[in-house]
């Protein structure tokens, strides 16, 4: 077994998937995720104190599994990695306490990670990780924004949602028709059955300048399709291509104006929403025609995961940053408070 002279332990409770991680100095051990998704299936979404009750439930047997599987003893582990925002509060409270609590045990130091930063920074557990600096698009349930990232925690917001973050107008119109839970995979296996030409969706705020987005618009727009039209399983399926179609199209011309006006040509695309095929195809395209480099984690680590997590606060650990004794979550945390570590 490789040795590792420092091993972060990673947690991940923001929301509905418990996830755990090693990641050492010579990279990314091993990793275990449990989702909640069956749970909240009968629900059509995240009930947040159920959510809270399984991941205390959840949490220590996959730390044992992680322990098991890496070939790693407790007392390998150099420091402890936790979400501590933004998120869901009863879910945070769930990780950082078992994660403070090991780490007083264990007498080694915590730190506290931003969610989105771990999002932010997954394409870097690749084999071939982008290079410093870059444009990043994050795009899941609750965020769409773009970010100069010079560095880790060098964070500049160029542009956010004004309103719904993308994947949340994926789930809402998925819900309109009536495909299902979770959302956006469900709207996005629907939409491949569709045609791409019986219905055109506006794309949001492209004809003015700037890098924010809407996309609640669109989710009414789809809404009034459904109901001036038969909503047989065809129709479900075109409206469903035709709302795809216009978020892809929204991103990427968002991000080439990103790219153009920061004069970069490498863009990170992270969280849930960037696991969607049709928007890499719509990505990958528009970086062949401006020359630009475009970048994504593997399909697992799309979705909250404890990987990224242990990767970010194994940067700031190393860093020297450790967090007190006092347990502290923050539901709200804007992505610009994050400092940059020290010695990086």
């Amino acid at each position: 077994m490789i040795k590792h002279t420092h091993l972060v332990l990673g947690i991940e409770t923001s929301c509905d998937e418990t996830g755990v991680a090693l990641y050492g100095d010579k990279g990314l051990i091993t990793d275990a995720l449990y989702s909640q998704v069956k749970m909240h299936e009968e629900y059509g979404g995240v009930v947040p104190e159920l959510a809270s009750r399984d991941h205390v439930r959840k949490l220590i047997p996959l730390i044992s599994q992680c322990l098991a599987n890496g070939g790693i003893s407790r007392s390998d582990i150099t420091g402890i990695a936790y979400t501590a925002g933004p998120g869901l509060v009863g879910a945070l409270f769930a990780g950082t306490s078992v994660a403070r609590s090991l780490a007083y045990a264990w007498g080694i130091p915590s730190v506290g990670v931003h969610h989105m930063e771990g999002h932010l920074l997954a394409p870097m557990l690749e084999s071939t990780p982008p290079n410093f600096p870059f444009v990043a698009l994050l795009v899941s349930g609750g965020h769409t924004q773009l970010i100069k990232v010079t560095q880790v925690g060098a964070y500049e917001l160029l542009g956010e949602s004004l309103d719904d973050a993308a994947g949340e107008a994926f789930d809402k119109t998925a819900k309109l028709l009536n495909l299902g839970y979770p959302g956006g995979p469900a709207l996005a296996a629907c939409a491949k059955e569709g045609h791409s030409d019986r219905f055109t969706f506006p794309r949001p705020m492209t004809n003015r300048p700037g890098l924010d987005f809407s996309f609640s618009g669109l989710k009414t727009f789809a809404l009034t399709t459904s109901q001036q039209n038969e909503l047989d399983n065809q129709t479900r399926a075109d409206i469903a291509r035709a709302f795809e179609e216009a978020v892809a199209d929204t991103l990427a011309i968002k991000c080439k104006r990103a790219l153009t006006q920061t004069g970069l040509s490498t863009l990170v695309v992270a969280g849930g929403v960037s696991a969607n095929k049709h928007l890499r195809a719509t990505l990958n395209q528009m970086g062949s025609d401006i020359g630009a480099d475009i970048f994504y984690p593997r399909h697992d680590f799309c979705t909250d995961n404890g990987a990224m997590i242990a990767y970010a606060g194994y940067q700031r650990l190393m860093a020297g940053e450790h967090d007190e004794l006092n347990i502290k979550v923050r539901p709200r945390w804007p992505l610009a408070e994050l400092n940059i570590p020290e010695s990086i």
